[in-house]
């Protein structure tokens, strides 16, 4: 995008993406070790989704999923996905994903409001998150700044559901780790902690999600605010 090389972007874009970088290997980091982490009790993902499921009164479908660090939960579906990594290891790592995940299914359950409408939001987010720039961009070439700010306004989409889904990700952690207590999942405090830093170092990713959607957004209204400036 050629706005891109507009030196001012870097201001705009460049902490969004060192936090978005740290938390990334934040996030890595933490898995790769606590995935080496043995938990006490030996119970594999697959295992604990089962025992927290017992604990909790869920009932889900629990099937295999691609990749790594790709386990979710669908709400439409009722099932949880989970990596192969995740499923078959029986460690500290796999299981704080697991009860993370059955955190979403029992938000899902208790009609938790904030996950509701973050469900309602994804198909308005799928398609305002690239029309909002390609409208903006079509204004900013033709010199029609209402066609901008209304891409602009199409854009905040994607900001509020990055706001939306930050305290669903952060309530989920709870969540978990409620859970892999209540049901004896994890037993010492080491094994808490441990899992307390998986679930930790993933919901920075989140908050860099937002705040880079904000950057944009900000980018976007700051370039408009200058155009406006100069055709006055």
């Amino acid at each position: 995008m050629f706005l891109a090389w507009n030196p001012t972007y870097l201001v705009f874009a460049l902490p969004a993406l060192l936090l978005g970088l740290f938390a990334q290997m934040l996030v890595q980091g933490a898995y790769r070790k606590y995935l080496q982490v043995p938990n006490a009790a030996g119970v594999t993902g697959v295992e604990a989704a089962r025992r927290i499921m017992r604990a909790a009164g869920l009932n889900l479908r629990v099937e295999g999923t691609p990749g790594a660090l790709s386990d979710h939960y669908d709400p439409r579906s009722k099932v949880l996905s989970l990596s192969q990594g995740v499923a078959t290891r029986a460690s500290v790592a796999s299981v704080a994903i697991v009860a993370h995940e059955l955190g979403h299914a029992q938000q899902d359950a208790q009609a938790y409001g904030p996950l509701r409408l973050r469900s309602g939001l994804v198909p308005v987010v799928n398609f305002t998150s690239w029309l909002g720039p390609i409208l903006f961009l079509i204004g900013f070439w033709l010199n029609v700044i209402e066609l901008s700010w209304l891409g602009v306004l199409i854009f905040a989409g994607a900001a509020v559901f990055a706001l939306v889904t930050l305290p669903v990700e952060i309530n989920a952690s709870r969540r978990a780790l409620r859970l892999l207590e209540q049901s004896g999942v994890l037993v010492r405090q080491e094994e808490m902690r441990g899992a307390r830093r998986v679930l930790n170092a993933a919901a920075l990713t989140y908050v860099a999600a937002l705040v880079q959607s904000v950057s944009t957004l900000l980018y976007y209204v700051f370039l408009l605010g200058g155009r406006r400036r100069r055709r006055g």
